[in-house]
């Protein structure tokens, strides 16, 4: 699933691209892939609109337009991309936004768990998701205080979205081996010196993932079908059965809140 990193990249490829173009028509090839709204309300609500700007919340692509906001959810396998050559395979095309100066905004999606959402007001959407780990609120002290009155496994809450928006599962593995700290671990027992140490590699990571675009595992592209560069800098996620490359033990894969979890035994200790 595309994590913080990647949707940053396509709302920077976006964002030039779509700021002060106008929905001309919107064209639903999957109609489901609108989520909690009537297509015919969806459809009225969008053309004639025009996109001001680009922007993400969490794993969100914020499209705002003049008086309504679309939120975009890649989920496991969605892409949006931009362009003016004729696209002739539609099988994993769910949405088609036809825009002005002829080109068109399409949402790929080969499993078709992506959503669109339809906000008046982006409040609503606000109050579901946690702080911004890249935002002036996510202080160390914030995390220090949040960490404290929580009593949860430090995997399950990093890949919580109303309490971090933006993690999951490459980067929380990648951020918790960085400072050290045992996905199993409770939060309120992390200390001090460790909660500096967990946000200044959360910080770190996601500032380097979004400068090499993102990570591809499998599906990920963004425009013109690039793919992320974070790849190469991945230390521990999908490395079992490698060196650590800080201490030279073996990368074990675990379970943690039901998923695939990649730790060095000897560094992060439980």
């Amino acid at each position: 699933m595309p994590e913080l990193p990647e949707v940053e990249t396509v709302v920077r490829s976006l964002r030039p691209q779509l700021i002060g173009r106008t929905i001309l028509v919107f064209e639903p090839i999957w109609p489901k892939v609108i989520e909690a709204v009537l297509l015919d309300d969806f459809t009225a609500a969008v053309e004639g609109q025009k996109i001001k700007d680009v922007t993400r919340r969490g794993k969100f692509i914020l499209l705002h337009l003049d008086s309504v906001h679309l939120a975009v959810h890649l989920r496991m396998t969605g892409t949006l991309f931009i362009t003016r050559k004729p696209v002739t395979d539609f099988q994993h095309i769910t949405a088609v936004f036809h825009i002005s100066a002829g080109e068109k905004l399409f949402f790929r999606d080969t499993r078709k768990f992506g959503r669109i959402y339809l906000y008046r007001d982006l409040e609503v959407l606000d109050r579901k998701l946690g702080i911004e780990p890249l935002g002036v609120g996510f202080t160390t002290e914030w995390l220090w205080e949040n960490l404290r009155i929580r009593k949860r496994q430090m995997k399950a809450l990093l890949l919580d979205q109303t309490f971090l928006a933006g993690l999951g599962n490459i980067y929380a593995d990648e951020v918790l081996w960085r400072a050290k700290i045992h996905p199993l671990k409770l939060s309120n027992t992390v200390s001090s010196t460790k909660t500096k140490e967990l946000h200044e590699a959360i910080g770190t990571i996601l500032a380097d993932a979004i400068a090499a675009n993102g990570t591809t595992i499998r599906d990920f592209t963004f425009q013109d079908e690039q793919t992320g560069g974070f790849n190469n800098e991945l230390q521990v996620f999908q490395k079992e059965d490698s060196a650590c490359p800080r201490c030279s033990t073996t990368i074990r894969k675990i379970r943690a809140v039901g998923r695939g979890t990649h730790i060095c035994p000897r560094c992060q200790r439980q």
